[in-house]
């Protein structure tokens, strides 16, 4: 390969148009109500509550907000008065029925605010509500069926709101093609490999090195831009998490690939040998990172049962960014890998090697 594709100015104005439209649209499109914090979290059956509620980019206003408390998919509670003090707080007062429908003595329940300016948005299994057996014989407010309908949906739609993520969720256009670009980078790094073993062209190891090197800065990067998102989510910049770990064992597998290249100063031996270790790090790196971290419990997603790509956290609006990054972040790569092998070629004729 001849790099002649990366050469050309219309890959080049492809990279910058869509990075453009990765950073402006993932950081301008704003994100969708949602509630915060409620208090309480924990109530008893029978009773009546108050339940104070801080919402995020919500605009609340008295007599265009209803609450409800889902129960299942059939039965559900609505609130009896709704008290709004300011654009993004309320409280919801509900009169809890002493008995559950099914007869079940305790039960998570969704809260479900209906705005007519902001629209309908959820909290999941927001309270639990325990039975009070002394009130379970007491008459009282019922738990209704399919009351919820015709709510209103907001006129714009945003990037979903996640409780504990919020803003940092656009992270998941930088932190996440950076893998994804940085596995593409080094799978062909390890073909190049494999090719100087079989042609003993310096051409092909050259392109190797380059691959590896791009493919490495990459992740550092995602090592990086997943440490700041630690902290802001986790309340840290690293934890003994099972991803994490394998994966800067990973990338000090593939530092070691540097520390080999300018270990040798006969270029056979020196090629022979990174190429070797090329393949090897590529096929460590897949166990590490793919592999075993889905057998253990793992705060990050798509690993213990955490989903990633296909659960909640990355709906349709995100993926119109998402995609376009792993594109953009593929060909920047693409396009340095080919700057490295130029400067990998011009280093390799003056020191005459």
């Amino acid at each position: 390969m001849k790099f002649k594709m990366v050469d050309k100015i219309w890959f080049k104005i492809f990279t910058v148009v869509l990075f453009s439209y990765v950073f402006i649209g993932g950081m301008l499109r704003p994100l969708n109500p949602g509630i915060k914090e409620l208090s309480p979290i924990s109530v008893k059956s029978g009773a009546s509550v108050q339940i104070a509620v801080n919402t995020y980019n919500t605009h609340l206003k008295q007599g265009e907000v209803n609450g409800y408390l889902k129960l299942d998919s059939l039965y559900a509670l609505p609130s009896k008065a709704v008290t709004v003090n300011g654009p993004s707080s309320g409280i919801f007062d509900f009169d809890i029925p002493a008995v559950f429908p099914d007869g079940q003595k305790s039960s998570n329940v969704t809260l479900i605010i209906a705005s007519k300016t902001d629209g309908t948005f959820i909290r999941p299994d927001a309270i639990w509500i325990d039975l009070d057996s002394t009130k379970a014989i007491q008459a009282g407010m019922n738990w209704q069926k399919d009351i919820i309908k015709n709510l209103p949906v907001a006129s714009n739609v945003g990037f979903p709101f996640r409780l504990i993520l919020e803003e940092t969720i656009r992270n998941v256009f930088y932190h996440v093609p950076l893998w994804f670009a940085m596995f593409i980078l080094y799978s062909i790094a390890a073909f190049q490999g494999l090719k100087f073993i079989r042609k003993n062209k310096a051409e092909d190891l050259m392109k190797s090195y380059s691959y590896n090197r791009v493919g490495f800065y990459f992740g550092i990067l995602g090592l990086l831009t997943g440490s700041v998102w630690a902290r802001f989510t986790w309340g840290t910049f690293w934890t003994g998490d099972i991803k994490l770990n394998m994966t800067a064992i990973a990338m000090l597998i593939y530092a070691a690939y540097f520390i080999l290249w300018n270990s040798f100063k006969d270029d056979q031996l020196r090629g022979r040998i990174c190429s070797v270790y090329s393949i090897f790090a590529f096929v460590a790196m897949i166990p590490l990172i793919f592999v075993i971290p889905r057998l253990y419990d793992s705060l990050h997603p798509g690993n213990g049962g955490n989903p990633a790509l296909g659960g909640e956290d990355l709906d349709n609006t995100l993926r119109t960014v998402f995609y376009p990054a792993v594109i953009a972040f593929t060909c920047l790569g693409l396009w340095l890998v080919n700057l490295t092998y130029k400067l990998t070629r011009i280093n390799h004729k003056l020191l005459g090697e």
